[in-house]
């Protein structure tokens, strides 16, 4: 999942830039959101029960919203799959050359692959291409619906220079992490994955 949700992210970025989204824009939930499971990383959205751009794009960042990558997706692309191909054509864009996705939260699939090369490469055209939303990633926790979630970067409160980026596991994956920091003129990236 740490490789899709960024992308995604990326994607909402470049909508709201663009004038397609507006973050103060309400979106309702389909029925899709109840096909993520329970034990699957989610915001808690909830079927008709409408909610902001921005709200589901700090569900997608700071709580690894599964739900909300879905709903995002559907509100970029139309559908998921109209969006898997607009995350695939931006990954080659970005020169994220050894990249697929196959879906919007990065679940299993064995057409679902990236590696630490293409995502410090992700990574890096999120702060620069983004500075200004880039900032989502340093928040340390969000709540919506009455249930708040700490942001899974725990390394945001061991490192006062740590502003980003993104964790993520699952059983094909394993546990990973996409870290940067920001100290004094020069930016670190740092990419772990399968551990």
């Amino acid at each position: 999942q740490t490789c899709a949700l960024p992308i995604s992210a990326y994607l909402v970025f470049e909508a709201v830039r663009d004038g397609k989204l507006k973050y103060v824009q309400m979106i309702t939930p389909t029925e899709t959101v109840r096909t993520v499971k329970t034990d699957e990383s989610r915001m808690f959205l909830e079927p008709g029960k409408p909610a902001s751009v921005r709200e589901m794009t700090q569900g997608l960042i700071v709580q690894s919203g599964n739900d909300a990558a879905l709903v995002l997706a559907e509100a970029v692309g139309g559908t998921e799959t109209n969006f898997v191909m607009l995350m695939n054509r931006e990954a080659q864009r970005l020169g994220m050359k050894n990249t697929h996705f196959a879906n919007a939260a990065g679940l299993p699939d064995p057409n679902h692959y990236s590696t630490a090369r293409d995502l410090s490469i992700l990574t890096s055209a999120l702060i620069k291409d983004f500075p200004q939303d880039y900032k989502f990633y340093s928040q340390k926790e969000f709540t919506y619906n009455n249930i708040k979630q700490p942001n899974r970067n725990r390394l945001l409160w061991l490192d006062e220079s740590v502003d980003g980026i993104k964790t993520g596991h699952h059983s094909a994956a394993g546990w990973c992490l996409m870290a940067s920091a920001k100290r004094g003129d020069q930016r670190l990236i740092s990419v772990v994955l399968h551990a």
